[in-house]
């Protein structure tokens, strides 16, 4: 079982090779968060410390097997960096659907890569199964010892940057990490409290924890790919329900405002499993009163997803919206409409008029608005204002 020896040990053996990644305040997002720059750290996420503390424990012989690895992209790079520096050769299966841009780096960092369709835990019997068959051994990408140990230093380093911290909040897939850091704090530092978050959609430590045993999905949907996770560790379990104090989750809309806040505030690129632990202070899912170190756990985003997450953000935070109202099919209506929302002090976007719709009638058209606008609040304003002038609003 972990215990705080194996975790200092984990920290000797990772000098020189993983960072001190930075704990920053992050005071254009709350008061009293602190942000513990994971997303910086090599490979770009939190995920070389588990895995060179891993390999770094294994035999000569045991290392001259090989490894597999099953992840949807930073553990496997983690792996794979890690087993360049140590002379291993290693298989990494990961799911089919994930970033193109982490298999790639992947594979740059001189792993065998091998695709699995379906999701997390497909990769994973994958892997097993690979183990089984030729002999590797398998480097779990959570439930092991060793890999807990290794996220733990990130407990130690937090210990020491922030000795007053009252709450961390830590974004959980399988469950390594917070098992790692949970127990470093809870055996240094108490009433420290630390709180989960998981996506909505691949809540399974959430369940687990509320039904008090180890519960599995159906399945997983979430723009955090790096914790769409069916079923955690049963040794992560145990470790968060022992050194937990409470899960929360979030929703894809609350996640991508937090990767926009990070951005457009913090200067900071999150994935969106990173950017967990901030929207659930953001949207007040725990104590932000506290003096709070946010773990952003990696910054490994897929590019390709950036705008559309933004877009997202934008919407939910109320800087983007769509309006659709009818105006008469007369001269001059559809300028007596953009004249009301330019004074409203809003910027269209983009604007769609259509007499031919299933919504419209014979004598008016359907105008449809994308808006830049300020706050929710503006928003409002601006449909009480399109209302006081007779035009409806249609959902």
């Amino acid at each position: 079982m972990i215990t705080i020896d194996k975790v200092i040990s984990a920290k000797r053996k990772l000098q020189g090779v993983a960072r001190l990644t930075p704990l920053n305040p992050a005071s254009k997002i709350g008061d009293n968060i602190y942000l513990k720059c994971e997303n910086l750290q090599l490979t770009g996420a939190f995920k070389i410390r588990g895995a060179y503390n891993k390999l770094s424990s294994l035999s000569e012989e045991e290392k001259a097997k090989g490894v597999v690895a099953c992840s949807a992209g930073n553990h496997s790079q983690g792996i794979a960096y890690s087993a360049g520096l140590l002379g291993i050769h290693a298989t990494i299966c990961m799911p089919a659907g994930a970033p193109i841009s982490k298999i790639e780096a992947t594979r740059n960092y001189g792993a065998e890569v091998v695709l699995v369709p379906g999701v997390y835990d497909d990769a994973a019997a994958e892997a097993d199964r690979l183990a089984n068959e030729q002999g590797y051994i398998f480097a779990h990408p959570f439930n092991d010892v060793h890999v807990i140990a290794g996220q733990g230093t990130i407990g130690l380093e937090i210990l020491d940057q922030l000795p007053d911290v009252e709450q961390v909040i830590v974004p959980i897939g399988g469950g390594g990490l917070i098992s790692g850091i949970a127990f470093a704090i809870k055996q240094l530092h108490p009433s420290c409290r630390v709180i989960g978050v998981e996506a909505e959609g691949a809540a399974s430590m959430f369940k687990s924890k509320k039904e008090g045993k180890l519960a599995s999905l159906s399945s997983v949907s979430t723009i955090a790919d790096g914790i769409a996770v069916k079923k955690p560790g049963d040794l992560t379990f145990e470790l968060c329900s022992k050194y937990v104090d409470e899960i929360v989750t979030v929703n894809d809309d609350e996640i991508a405002s937090a990767i926009l806040a990070l951005m457009e505030r913090e200067k900071t690129v999150a994935e969106g499993a990173g950017a967990t632990s901030v929207a659930a202070y953001m949207f007040n899912k725990v104590d932000t009163s506290l003096k709070t170190v946010c773990v952003i756990s990696g910054g490994n985003i897929d590019v390709t997803m950036i705008s559309r997450i933004i877009t997202k953000g934008l919407s939910k935070s109320g800087r983007i919206t769509n309006i659709t109202t009818k105006v008469v099919d007369k001269p001059g209506s559809l300028m007596a409409l953009l004249d009301i929302v330019a004074k409203t002090g809003a910027n269209i976007i983009s604007i769609n008029h259509s007499r031919e719709d299933e919504q419209s009638d014979i004598s008016s058209c359907i105008v449809s608005m994308v808006l830049e606008t300020i706050n929710p609040q503006h928003v409002k304003e601006i449909k009480n204002k399109l209302s006081k002038n007779g035009y409806k609003i249609i959902d």
